[in-house]
């Protein structure tokens, strides 16, 4: 799954420590759903999507197939 979640953490200079903080997981966390190493669970969608006043959809997306 891709996502958006490194590019709005950059605007508001937001570390990925600081986010994992608002988000209550690990830095490591963040850094594995940034990279798409991981996929959030949909209750720490819901939060990531909270946080940032976005849906889930304009955060997270499927990969383009090419």
């Amino acid at each position: 799954m891709e996502n958006r979640l490194k590019v709005l953490r950059a605007e508001r200079s937001w570390s990925q420590s600081d986010l994992a903080e608002r988000l209550a997981v690990s830095r490591q966390s963040v850094n594995a759903i940034e990279t798409g190493k991981y996929d959030p669970s949909l209750p720490l969608a819901f939060r990531i999507a909270e946080l940032f006043e976005l849906s889930i959809e304009a955060i997270f997306t499927s990969p383009t197939k090419g």
